[in-house]
């Protein structure tokens, strides 16, 4: 065999029926033998990363390629027997179906390598493969020769004979266009009926009997159940196509014992199921386009709506032609689907009932999406997400705190262990409390743990606060100041100078207090970081409060109002049920604030 002779890379194989586990450092154990090999790759899905059950591998040499093309192939790697050939990357060749021979009654004990070793006298084969399933061999295979002189003379000597007592057909490759076009020139000369309907006290003398007046009728068969009777269809097979159309004219839709038969052209199977696919998707064709713009989805259903109640709350927009809540074993599912007369009266119920509290609960509405089309649009999102992220720059001041999920626990920092910050720059907003697994702190008093620091370093840090707060604005309640010494210093081992030590009364909240910095001099002790805190007393959280938030600060507003009210109820668990909590579209979520009940029910 030479690799050169059809253009393929000199050293390069294809291999392939590659179980799913098998990995590149198996293929180098198993290939390395040959000779020296400069690189394998096993192809794989872009998305799962699973292998497609194919690889590439390119040797130093030619000989050593074919060396493993001659010694390997069809060897067993986990279960399975590989299938190497000659890398062909120009799939010109493949598809023209040179010299590529198509065989069929194979019996159920021929593989690959059975198959190669019988077509190999003809010539250099390039690839040889027989069609299997989970339950073995389909009785059909290709063998691929290097030129077309060694296809016919394969297709002439092996046409007709039996291989393991079995008849087989050896014949040219063709392609499905050039099948069907073959086929569809055939089906109009047909001779073979397909009758069906006619019941269960049919047989083959009666069914000859009503037939046998359109031809000669060269076989007639009723098909039959296990206990004998008749499973209501069969064929009749006449000597010509006219014969054959006549019946088909004449006994279509024709009453037999109280029944209306079928009779038509007999299709197999492949052509039948082709046909009914090609319906199918014109059905689904005109439904899409027939729905287009006026199918609205509606979710966050209250359990108690059925489908009248949907069509009364969206009655006053227009004309529904139909109004359906899905249900699971009588009960809502929560979603549910309204169809309008027109794409006017959708969008203008659209634009009314999003966000409208019907019962309980407000109503998300949008126009209807089919699966492929949501699932796309969800794929790009993530993606575009995705790479934002990747794209965000790293911390470029040293106290900037990474912000943490809604949903994981944030990373435990080590304490700190000097009292003022390292950077001028305080953090813009900190991480959200509820996404913390610890409890929030009790400020109380400051404690004496604190060391003393020199005064040369004093002076600097102070001289260095002072140059910040001319660029940077600070604004700091004294009350949040002093809580904010309890919560660095706390746990820190070291002692602080007795005059730098002042009692502090027990922190009270209030509204004035999320992320305000004071500008003016302070001491270093003053300045410090302040960590996120949970806010009482504040004003009512509105709707108009939260769309004037930016859009990645309206889950920290509402996690921020929900997580003390959820503290009251399982004090262990507020941070993770506040995080599931905020996944839930924001309309419902005020919701929740303003509704005591349907925030207990929904924890």
């Amino acid at each position: 065999m030479n690799a050169s002779g059809a253009g393929y890379p000199l050293a390069s194989l294809y291999v392939g029926d590659l179980h799913t586990d098998v990995t590149e450092a198996m293929l180098y154990e198993k290939f390395s033998p040959a000779g020296p090999i400069m690189s394998i790759r096993v192809c794989r899905d872009i998305s799962t990363r699973r292998s497609l059950g194919y690889a590439y591998i390119n040797f130093q040499q030619p000989a050593d390629a074919e060396r493993a093309l001659d010694t390997m192939n069809f060897e067993v790697i986990k279960g399975r027997p590989i299938r190497i050939m000659w890398s062909q990357r120009d799939p010109g060749l493949r598809k023209s179906g040179v010299g590529n021979v198509f065989i069929k009654n194979l019996d159920e004990s021929i593989d690959n390598k059975a198959l190669y070793d019988t077509f190999s006298a003809f010539g250099n084969i390039l690839s040889c493969k027989v069609v299997c399933d989970e339950h073995g061999s389909r009785g059909y295979g290709f063998v691929h020769f290097e030129t077309q002189e060694a296809a016919n003379r394969a297709i002439q000597t092996m046409n007709g004979m039996l291989l393991n007592d079995r008849k087989v057909f050896v014949g040219h490759f063709k392609s499905r266009r050039e099948r069907e076009l073959e086929y569809g020139a055939k089906v109009m000369e047909f001779t073979n009926v397909y009758i069906k309907n006619f019941g269960e006290d049919m047989n083959d003398n009666r069914l000859r009997e009503m037939f046998s007046a359109f031809g000669n009728t060269l076989s007639v068969k009723v098909m039959m159940d296990e206990t004998g009777r008749s499973r209501g269809f069969g064929f009749v097979n006449f000597g010509n196509h006219e014969e054959a159309q006549k019946a088909v004219s004449e006994m279509n839709g024709k009453e037999i014992n109280g029944r209306m038969i079928y009779v038509g052209r007999a299709q197999k199977r492949i052509e039948r199921q082709s046909e009914l696919k090609r319906k199918f998707e014109q059905i689904k064709q005109e439904r899409i386009s027939r729905y287009q713009g006026v199918n609205l989805y509606v979710k966050n259903l209250d359990d108690g709506i059925d489908d009248d109640r949907l069509r009364k709350e969206f009655s006053p927009y227009g004309m529904i032609t139909s109004a359906k809540v899905m249900t699971d074993g009588g009960h809502s599912k929560g979603f549910g689907f309204v169809c309008f007369s027109s794409p006017e009266e959708a969008t203008k119920a659209v634009t009314e009932m999003n966000g409208r509290i019907v019962s309980t609960k407000p109503l998300y509405v949008a126009l209807a999406q089919r699966k492929e089309e949501r699932k796309a649009i969800l794929t790009n999102q993530y993606m575009q997400r995705l790479a934002t992220m990747r794209a965000m720059p790293g911390p470029l001041l040293g106290s900037f705190q990474q912000p943490t999920s809604y949903f994981l626990p944030a990373v435990p920092q080590p304490p700190s262990r000097t009292f003022y910050s390292p950077s001028p720059v305080a953090p813009v907003r900190p991480s959200p409390h509820w996404a913390q697994t610890s409890r929030p702190p009790q400020y109380q008093t400051a404690t004496p743990l604190m060391r003393a620091v020199p005064p040369r370093r004093v002076a600097s840090n102070i001289t260095t606060l002072k140059q910040a707060s001319t660029q940077v604005p600070r604004v700091t309640s004294q009350s949040q100041r002093v809580a904010n010494i309890g919560t660095q210093t706390a746990g820190a081992r070291a002692q602080v100078n007795p005059t730098m030590m002042r009692s502090v009364q027990p922190y009270k909240y209030s509204c004035g207090v999320r992320n305000v910095q004071q500008v003016g001099s302070a001491t270093p002790m003053q300045q410090m970081i302040e960590p996120a805190v949970i806010m009482q007393g504040q004003e009512p959280l509105t709707a108009s409060m939260l769309a004037a938030a930016p859009p990645q600060e309206q889950k920290q507003l509402l996690g921020e109002r929900l997580y003390p009210l959820i503290q009251r109820m399982h004090s262990g668990l507020a941070g993770k049920i506040t995080g599931m909590l905020l996944e839930i579209d924001n309309s419902e979520l005020l919701h929740m604030l303003e509704s005591p009940e349907s925030l207990h029910s929904k924890v």
